[in-house]
């Protein structure tokens, strides 16, 4: 991705009502409302053709055509995360339909990657990714999830289980759910503290020798853990959450990237809607929402945090871009090996994300939109306690 951010508006077909949901000023995004998906608060958009829950229709939408690597895995520059789609995370979606619709219409605008779990749903998301992709399964990358367990029947969730034996029966079922003879990227979900890395590396070769997995990584892993697994079996990607409130992979984790060759897929990119500009500290949440139990969206320390959507908002009136573009294209521009895969559960978010390709860094702006964020003291923990303490953690030795 370029790094020059141009004014040269000819180039953004896909604007979405960006400069007029931009340049509204902050206050009048603080009126009251409610939130049942990644963001409500008047669609994320201006513009009128945010309609229907699974449509709003755009004209001439950007498609995506840069490639990155992950590893030696090549995909688009930018991902879709489905974790939403089965209406578990955020609240209720408008329909099963809907959700493989805008998978499909994903694919049309040349998004490659597309990132699941089998406890997502749980099983439901992979159910919805396997029957969207199946027609096209040799032109996408899925990635999925394994480490917890899950009642393939009831799909009711269980503790974390990184057992060999389980990992290879967790395989099986993805498979069947998402339709295909291969996963492309299987990622181990959380380490387990009570089963080596090295073993688990080793399960994953196994399947890779078989053909059932073709890379595998891992998600919120401890330091030591990606050196030891990288050892056994060559990590593709490193899955954590990075965005403009959660910046902790910036210390440690992508240097160690850059070190070994391994590619980096920030999950949560907008900061759960947040740096969509649509969520403020009079937003409720419906019952059941994920960001209910998030300290940072508490209304006190929302509004300490609505400093970075001001800044959003300015450099969006700045660039003619919303301040969800923006917010994906300075994770982008971080490094060229990093792929944000951002959900959707409405087309219009999914277009308006991908247009997030032509919104490029110019001379010294990525450098000064970066200072003025540093100045900005983030309020609240990125996770609830109890899912934070199951992050970063070290594996056992053999």
């Amino acid at each position: 991705m370029a790094h020059s951010m141009s004014n040269n508006n000819s180039r953004r077909r896909f604007l979405l009502g960006s400069a007029g949901l931009a340049a509204t000023p902050l206050i009048a995004g603080m009126a009251g409302c409610s939130s049942d998906e990644q963001a409500s608060a008047a669609d994320r958009s201006a513009s009128p053709a945010a309609g229907g829950a699974g449509g709003g229709t755009a004209t001439a939408a950007v498609t995506l055509s840069s490639r990155r690597r992950l590893g030696e895995l090549e995909v688009s520059s930018l991902g879709l995360g489905c974790q939403t789609m089965p209406g578990a995370l955020y609240g209720p979606v408008s329909s099963r339909a809907d959700m493989i619709t805008i998978i499909r219409t994903a694919v049309d605008q040349g998004v490659t990657l597309f990132d699941t779990a089998e406890v997502y749903g749980p099983l439901e998301s992979e159910r919805i990714v396997g029957e969207a992709l199946e027609a096209v399964r040799d032109q996408v990358v899925i990635a999925t999830k394994f480490g917890f367990e899950v009642n393939p029947d009831t799909g009711e969730r269980g503790g974390i289980n990184s057992r060999p034996e389980h990992i290879k029966q967790s395989v099986d079922g993805m498979l069947q759910r998402l339709r295909t003879d291969h996963i492309d990227l299987l990622y181990q979900h959380r380490v387990d503290p009570s089963v080596p890395i090295e073993d688990v590396a080793g399960a994953v070769k196994e399947l890779i020798t078989a053909g059932k997995v073709r890379h595998w990584g891992l998600s919120e892993p401890g330091l030591q853990t990606i050196r030891r697994a990288h050892a056994v079996q060559p990590l593709t990607a490193i899955q954590n959450q990075y965005n403009l409130l959660a910046r902790d992979p910036e210390k440690q984790v992508l240097p160690l990237c850059e070190e070994l060759g391994i590619g980096f897929v920030p999950w949560a990119p907008l900061s759960y809607g947040f740096t969509t500009g649509a969520i403020n500290p009079y937003t409720r949440f419906t019952q059941g929402d994920f960001r209910t139990g998030v300290p940072q969206f508490s209304r006190e320390n929302m509004t300490s945090n609505m400093a970075v959507v001001q800044l959003l908002q300015d450099w969006g009136v700045r660039k003619g871009v919303t301040p969800a573009q923006l917010s994906l294209a300075w994770l982008q521009a971080q490094k060229p090996w990093i792929v944000p895969i951002p959900s959707a559960t409405r087309t219009l978010h999914l277009l308006e994300n991908i247009g997030a390709e032509e919104v490029t860094f110019a001379g010294d702006e990525l450098q000064e939109f970066t200072t003025a964020l540093n100045a900005i003291t983030i309020a609240g923990e990125r996770l609830p306690a109890q899912v934070l303490a199951g992050t970063g953690v070290e594996a056992p030795m053999p």
